[in-house]
């Protein structure tokens, strides 16, 4: 049985999008969504490994979040919500898709700096080689955010060949999203997490 990871939140547009990133991070849990602690039951409590809960069910359940609180990431909407319960890590869900992945890899990161899973998916360094050299480098750059133009210019390649390394990447990834793009740079060695 796969370990679990719980998305509790009472906004269900925050539950559909975690889970759809943390299901592309970690495809080794299973990861639930529950729209209140009604729904989220003691056995379901037994089997996570995480909890990423709205700040309104923390503190509603504060003595079941303290007691699990290197486990529990807290939800937040905007920069301006500030959540003041020390020792809990949060992550503000109304960033871009590209800033919450980097967020999740920071708090993972800091959470377990030997990797704990992260690694899982370019073990054997075979998933890396779908790409190519040069669409590595292109990858790099574009998760760190430089634009076409930029890209070409530190690579010393016309910004036409950036397009077309761009769409092969798109194609053999399977994914134009940046986020998950990100996702698949950090754990195939591509990108530090750091450099992002």
């Amino acid at each position: 049985m796969k370990p679990q990871i719980a998305v509790i939140d009472n906004n269900t547009l925050n539950c559909m999008a975690l889970r759809s990133i943390l299901c592309d991070m970690l495809p080794w849990a299973d990861v639930v969504t529950y729209n209140s602690m009604e729904e989220f039951d003691s056995e379901s409590h037994e089997m996570a490994v995480h909890f990423f809960a709205g700040a309104e069910i923390v503190f509603r359940n504060l003595p079941m979040f303290q007691a699990n609180i290197r486990r529990t990431i807290v939800i937040v909407e905007g920069k301006n919500t500030t959540f003041s319960l020390s020792g809990f890590r949060t992550i503000d869900v109304t960033q871009s898709e590209a800033q919450i992945v980097r967020s999740i890899l920071r708090i993972h990161e800091s959470g377990h700096p030997s990797g704990h899973h992260m690694a899982h998916a370019a073990a054997d360094g075979s998933t890396a080689q779908v790409l190519s050299q040069r669409e590595r480098d292109v990858l790099a750059l574009m998760v760190k955010g430089y634009i076409n133009k930029e890209i070409a210019d530190r690579l010393n390649i016309s910004t036409t060949t950036v397009i077309f390394h761009r769409k092969n990447i798109s194609e053999k990834l399977c994914t134009r999203s940046i986020g998950r793009l990100t996702i698949y740079a950090v754990i195939n060695g591509i990108v530090d997490i750091r450099e992002l």
